[in-house]
């Protein structure tokens, strides 16, 4: 009981800004619960408020090798290894994580986003209409993502539908 009353203060903590008060919750935590799922994903959303990307990439790093099942993990663990060390290193984590979630939209959209950022439009425009197929919301997203802006830029709309 004591570990879900310190996990809801730390998130009420990370929810006002207080990052200082949410980390010293999570310190609370007993060593026996401090890497279960929930724990982690505070502690992760508290590393990614914080922009210790480092950190945040190797605690997504672990949480995949412990739940290869959640597809988001693996999202967290690109975003983070793109800002600790390269967007080809996130690249080839997306990459792995299209052979476990080959319909995950959010993989196929930051596969295109990266595509983008090589310069290779071809395969941007490819991915990001896929995700667009997977789920729709990605267009909205497609018409406003920085990443995007050079295939905006060369006239490959972002807004039509896969094929188009």
């Amino acid at each position: 009981m004591l570990t879900k009353r310190h996990l809801a203060h730390a998130q009420g903590y990370l929810e006002l800004g207080m990052l200082a008060e949410a980390a010293a919750e999570l310190e609370r935590i007993a060593a026996l619960d401090a890497m279960s799922r929930e724990v982690c994903a505070v502690r992760l959303a508290l590393l990614h408020e914080r922009q210790d990307w480092a950190a945040a990439r190797d605690l997504a790093q672990t949480l995949v090798a412990r739940t290869p099942e959640d597809a988001g993990i693996w999202v967290t663990w690109a975003y983070a290894t793109r800002r600790a060390e390269s967007l080809e290193a996130a690249e080839q984590i997306l990459r792995e994580a299209e052979r476990h979630h080959p319909t995950e939209a959010t993989i196929q959209f930051n596969l295109g986003c990266y595509a983008c950022q090589r310069g290779d439009l071809k395969l941007a425009r490819r991915r990001v209409d896929q995700a667009i197929a997977l789920d729709s919301k990605f267009a909205a997203l497609a018409a406003t993502d920085p990443d995007l802006a050079p295939l905006r830029a060369h006239g490959a709309s972002t807004d039509c539908q896969p094929g188009g």
